[in-house]
């Protein structure tokens, strides 16, 4: 597929908007033009002046044309940055609908592995430096490269020998820029990605910072941080420093057009060739050629920007889509059935081969095997994190691609291991499972959950914020809001991946009590490491290397199934070690 133009698709993302930014483009046009007035009046002014023009009237007229263009160009420059910013503004607010609004079109599971840090960066970050881009670039770098070429045309009308001289140290700055710019777009794309990298360890940083210090590993995660912040300086450093000489000498040739005008006009004036009126006129234009060239100029950076910038913004808004279609579909029932399913991440090295599995209605199933073998990856395709690319998988007889997302995600609760609070009070994050519930429902949910007794403990009981990710409350009592909030959700099925994983002995039996009668007529999938929790579930399925390798109960697997008997005993011996 062929890539589009950056300003192109840029522009078709301002659709709408469109009408703004041609106006801002003409009015900016227009003042650039009105802005060159003030030199033809200048050379008018010399001119009369060489001329001995005595007549008030005469300067008095041309100064009022110069203040003239100098109040219009003014006035229209104004008005032209009015109408990019307006539409800008807009704009960038539709990119960024665009991009929120494609999120929870893609799958769950790919939006995961997104990190935070990469989120921030392109939808803050990346989409605001397009107000530049938007904003200034197009209205005033189209008008300040227009208005030098009309000047240079008007030039050749009065002298086409010093036309072209007029423009010898242009093209020698412009190969000096050139020069830098060859390699401008690559590294930009390499100081965006070590922002990225900076930013993601700062997240990482700060998020983990209970466990840094839990753990005294204050100096050796500071390290991390300290070297991706001090590389991310030190690109810059060096980036600027590569371009710093080149810059220099481009700023300061290509404005000299007088070195070649003054010496040549005057050899042409002296042997009669160029007329003194014309001498002038072209001494005083011929400075105003460089001057919306170098702000044209100063726009390079940005339009090398542009490139890697929307290339971002498209590696989201182009990304593939879960397509499940609007109509909601009727379910006779909750039987789920998984039909030789093989799937891979990023179609790398496939990690579930050929599977197939029956999970009835009402009944309790836990996936159990080795970790890394595949039974996350089990429940979060049946909870719609993912599409199967091969085989199917059915809820009530449907296929889960012809259930429509949003029905999808309210017929399962999916609770896991690293559930995410939101900083905000313990009533508003279990009310997250349903927005409508009463306060007297959350509680109840709570209390079914084990939660209300060290909720009462809270300096404001339900009423206390946990902090961003929950950082005031344990692992457990996080765990058991999680499992409150999706209980409170009331969904016919219930994922639990190791979801009693920070669940202390003392509590474990009291937490399985308050799932059991939660969950009890709902279709349960539990993923469990500790296998004490599951021994009269109806059904285990041993899970190995992205195949199941057996299925059936706790005592059945016991006599015929040598990995869960043996990771049975290896369980037990922890427990004793545990209770002792």
């Amino acid at each position: 597929m062929k890539t589009k133009n950056p300003l192109l698709r840029l522009w078709e993302l301002g659709e709408g908007e469109q009408g703004k930014l041609k106006s801002a483009i003409i009015l900016a046009l227009l003042g650039v033009i009105f802005g060159i007035v003030p030199y033809f009046c200048a050379g008018k002014i010399v001119v009369g002046l060489l001329n001995d023009e005595k007549t008030f009237n005469f300067y008095l007229f041309w100064s009022g044309i110069a203040m003239s263009g100098y109040f219009l160009r003014t006035l229209l420059y104004n008005l032209a940055l009015a109408f990019s910013h307006k539409g800008t503004f807009r704009i960038l607010k539709n990119i960024r609908q665009m991009v929120l609004e494609k999120l929870p079109k893609l799958p769950l599971g790919s939006v995961m592995e997104i990190s935070s840090g990469k989120l921030k960066q392109i939808i803050v970050d990346q989409v605001e430096s397009m107000e530049t881009t938007l904003a200034h670039l197009l209205p005033e770098m189209t008008s300040n490269l227009i208005a030098p070429i009309l000047v240079i045309i008007y030039l050749f009308v009065l002298d086409w020998r010093m036309a072209f001289l007029s423009l010898v140290s242009i093209p020698i700055g412009m190969l000096f820029m050139m020069m830098i710019m060859r390699n401008y777009s690559k590294d930009y794309e390499k100081s965006v990605k070590t922002t990225q990298d900076m930013n993601e360890t700062i997240v990482e940083y700060i998020s983990g910072i209970e466990v840094i210090k839990a753990y005294n590993q204050g100096k050796n995660s500071y390290a991390k941080f300290e070297t991706r912040v001090n590389a991310n300086a030190s690109y810059y450093y060096n980036w600027m420093k590569r371009c710093q000489f080149g810059m220099a000498l481009a700023f300061s040739i290509a404005p000299t057009t007088l070195i070649t005008v003054l010496p040549m006009g005057f050899i042409f004036y002296s042997n009669g060739s160029l007329y003194l009126e014309s001498f002038i006129m072209i001494i005083i234009l011929s400075m105003s050629i460089v001057g919306p060239l170098i702000a044209a100029m100063a726009f390079i950076d940005n339009l090398a920007k542009v490139g890697t910038t929307v290339a971002s913004v498209d590696e989201l808004l182009n990304a593939e889509e879960q397509n499940h279609g609007a109509t909601k579909v009727v379910l006779q029932n909750r039987d789920i059935k998984l039909s030789d399913v093989s799937f891979s991440y990023n179609e790398e090295k496939e990690i579930l081969h050929n599977l197939n599995l029956s999970i009835p209605t009402g009944s309790v199933t836990a996936l159990v095997g080795p970790s890394g073998s595949g039974k996350s990856t089990i429940a979060k395709l049946i909870a719609g994190f993912w599409d199967v690319p091969e085989g199917k998988i059915t809820i009530g007889g449907v296929d889960v691609k012809n259930i429509p997302l949003s029905q999808l995600y309210d017929e399962v609760a999916f609770v896991s291991q690293d559930n995410f609070l939101f900083d905000d009070t313990v009533m508003n994050n279990i009310r997250m499972g349903n927005i409508k519930a009463t306060d007297e429902q959350v509680i109840a949910a709570a209390i079914q959950a084990g939660c209300n007794e060290f909720i009462k403990e809270l300096e404001r009981g339900y009423y206390t914020k946990v902090g961003g990710g929950g950082v005031h409350l344990s692992g457990g009592e996080k765990q058991r809001i999680s499992i409150a909030r999706a209980m409170l959700k009331n969904s016919p099925i219930v994922v639990l991946d190791e979801a009693t994983a920070y669940i202390d002995p003392e509590n474990e039996g009291i937490i399985q009590m308050a799932v059991a009668k939660l969950v009890k007529g709902k279709t349960l999938i539990l993923i469990a490491h500790r296998l004490s929790t599951i021994t009269n579930v109806d059904k285990i399925v041993v899970v190995k290397n992205g195949f199941i390798e057996a299925e059936g109960t706790h005592d059945e697997l016991l006599e015929e199934n040598k990995l869960y008997k043996n990771m049975w005993m290896a369980h037990m011996g922890m427990r004793e070690e545990e209770i002792a």
